[in-house]
């Protein structure tokens, strides 16, 4: 079920509303990073000017300290951002899959509301970030493992993930049963490994809300 949802969700991606609400979320994504590498960056120069630090490209090792400290950012906050971020306008794909897959489910879809959506996508980033800051120590001991690292990760992000994309579809549809939670972490488990792969973890939000909405809908068609 859960690898015909991803194929079948593959598609989506190059729906008109899709292509709108992925320049959206990489925009406002990237936005998010820019201002933060600013703040990163200020708050080591104004360290170094507070503790009197002096010393030969100074510069230099403030430009070095913010890209390190943003690559480690980038990999611990992309996802968790770039979800937060496209959950606030999901309806647009979540619909135009609906329509195209799924017409009844769409005419008696509940609409979710900015407000909800609002509230989603702010309890969906301090959720990941907290579990993720909580797993850090652990990331950092199994990185002599080799593999570890990525294998944690991908165990706490796919429940996550599992729950975030859940909680994007299942609102809309509170007449139906909602996705089991074994299917939900192999759904979001689908999703956190999207997110590993370059380029295509650019896809990843829109593409794992397209296969949400077929893991909702693709299990009450198969029992029916």
């Amino acid at each position: 079920m859960i690898l015909t949802a991803a194929f079948r969700a593959f598609p989506s991606i190059f729906h008109g509303a899709a292509l709108r609400l992925l320049f959206k979320t990489l925009l406002l994504t990237l936005l998010a990073f820019a201002i933060l590498a600013v703040a990163l960056w200020s708050g080591i120069h104004a360290a170094r000017l507070h503790f009197g630090w002096t010393m030969n490209g100074g510069g230099l090792a403030e430009a070095t300290a913010t890209a390190l400290a943003m690559i480690a950012a980038a990999w611990l906050l992309f996802r968790a951002t770039a979800m937060a971020i496209m959950s606030l306008f999901a309806d647009d794909i979540i619909i135009a899959v609906e329509c195209e897959d799924y017409p009844q489910a769409a005419a008696r879809a509940r609409p979710v509301g900015w407000g909800r959506s609002l509230h989603f996508a702010l309890r969906s980033l301090l959720r990941t970030i907290g579990w993720n800051l909580l797993a850090l120590p652990a990331y950092a001991l199994l990185l002599v493992t080799g593999i570890g690292t990525i294998g944690l990760f991908l165990i706490v992000n796919a429940i996550l993930l599992g729950r975030d994309l859940a909680d994007m579809v299942e609102p809309r549809h509170p007449d139906l049963s909602p996705i089991p939670r074994g299917s939900r972490w192999l759904m979001g488990l689908v999703s956190a490994l999207i997110f590993l792969v370059p380029v295509l973890n650019l896809l990843a939000p829109i593409w794992s809300a397209a296969m949400a909405v077929h893991m909702l809908h693709g299990a009450r068609r198969k029992m029916s």
